[in-house]
């Protein structure tokens, strides 16, 4: 396999990594990577599969993202997405190579009410959240300088479970819906998000970290009435009567989400020139690519 443009796509067989492969198109040569096969936990082979394939880029799409499981499982939440991050960033150094890493809202503790920038301090407070800083720091640690960690937030897109298919399946089996309302973040389609991945590498930007979600911000509660309101303008079948009003603590789960995760994602539209889309302009766009037949249920 030549240097030229091959792309090591790490988790190729998630949601994520769905809109990496439709957004690469023939200016990358894709070597899709995933378990069973290849284990990023494992040293030994990340480093030798990747010095054999000599890509120019690693974007790594892999991650434990079970935010509730990884509390009673967070040793190997740390693994996949701590150690097996570092493994990455140690081939990619040795290689020449760029690292895309993608990482999340959840390296917040969420206690602030305006939006989060890059050099603000971090606090998890979730397993989830803390393997995924550990992941950040081990690019750090490694020395590798060039790279792209990535922060999101509230990810869906086609061909993977995410919440608005969650909300969709029960908007059409309940009449009412009880959707947590003192959250707010904001919701990031896989598509516009991959389109920023490879924008970052084709304007050649300064690396580093940068925030991307979609514009504005919204709680649960009003991504999932939205939701019901464009399901319904598309002519879905829909039982549900009610989308109502819930709080945190109506609802409790193992891992405790930040209550605020809006980002200040001014760094890359600076760095690229790049216009980010509104949350809800994306969201009617996933609607229309399920109207066309390429989003499964």
């Amino acid at each position: 396999m030549t240097r030229h443009n091959t792309l090591a796509l790490i988790g190729s067989n998630g949601m994520l990594a769905s809109a990496v492969k439709q957004a690469a198109g023939d200016a990358w040569s894709i070597l899709p990577l995933d378990l069973p096969e290849f284990d990023l936990t494992n040293r030994e082979q990340t480093l030798q599969v990747l010095t054999e394939a000599r890509p120019t880029a690693i974007i790594n799409c892999a991650a434990y993202t079970n935010v509730d499981g990884c509390e009673s499982e967070e040793g190997l939440a740390t693994r996949v997405n701590g150690d097996g991050v570092g493994h990455l960033a140690v081939a990619a150094k040795q290689l020449g190579a760029t690292l895309v890493h993608i990482s999340t809202d959840y390296v917040f503790d969420g206690s602030k009410r305006t939006p989060y920038a890059e050099g603000d301090a971090t606090g998890p407070i979730s397993a989830y959240g803390r393997s995924k800083l550990a992941g950040e720091q081990a690019i750090l640690d490694s020395g590798l300088e060039q790279y792209f960690i990535i922060r999101t937030s509230w990810l869906y897109g086609p061909n993977g479970n995410n919440f608005v298919e969650t909300i969709l399946r029960l908007a059409g089996e309940r009449e009412e819906l009880g959707i947590v309302a003192d959250q707010v973040g904001a919701p990031t389609l896989t598509i516009d998000l991959t389109a920023a991945v490879f924008e970052l590498l084709k304007q050649k930007a300064v690396y580093g970290t940068y925030h991307f979600s979609n514009a504005g911000q919204c709680s649960w509660y009003e991504f999932a009435r939205e939701i019901v309101k464009q399901a319904g303008e598309a002519g879905l079948p829909l039982k549900v009567q009610n989308v109502k009003p819930i709080t945190t603590a109506d609802y409790p789960l193992p891992a405790r989400r930040p209550a605020y995760s809006v980002f200040d994602t001014r760094k890359y539209r600076e760095a690229t020139g790049v216009d980010i889309p509104e949350w809800q302009e994306s969201l009617g766009r996933y609607f229309k690519i399920k109207a066309k037949g390429r989003v499964g249920r």
